[in-house]
C-alpha cells in the first residue's frame, strides 16, 4: 500500500510572519510552516532548563507537524513520479 493511505495530517498550524520569526530568533533553517509550534516549544525548553521529560506536549505537536510536512513532500514526489512514468516512451 502507498504511504499516503495511512497518513492523516493534523490541522494546519498558524503561519508566522518573517518579523515574528526574526523576533523569536529562529534560525532560518527552522522558519517553515511549523515555526508557530517551535516558538512555544523553545520558550518551554528554556523555562524548564531543557529537561527531557518536560515540554512533551509541545514537542509532540512540533514533531507531528514536521512529520506531516514530510509526508506531504513524499506524496508530491510520488505524484510527480506517477505523472512522469505515465508519459509515453520519451523520458
Amino acid at each position: 500500500m502507498a504511504a499516503s493511505s495511512h497518513h492523516t495530517p493534523g490541522p494546519e498550524p498558524v503561519q508566522l510572519s518573517h518579523e515574528e520569526m526574526s523576533a523569536a530568533r529562529l534560525p532560518i533553517a527552522y522558519r517553515d510552516k511549523c515555526a508557530s509550534l517551535l516558538v512555544p516549544l523553545n520558550r518551554c525548553r528554556v523555562k524548564e532548563y531543557y529537561l527531557p521529560w518536560k515540554c512533551m506536549d509541545e514537542r509532540h505537536s512540533y514533531e507531528k507537524c514536521q512529520y506531516d510536512e514530510f509526508m506531504k513532500r513524499v506524496e508530491k514526489i510520488e505524484e510527480l513520479r506517477r505523472e512522469r512514468d505515465g508519459r509515453s516512451g520519451l523520458n
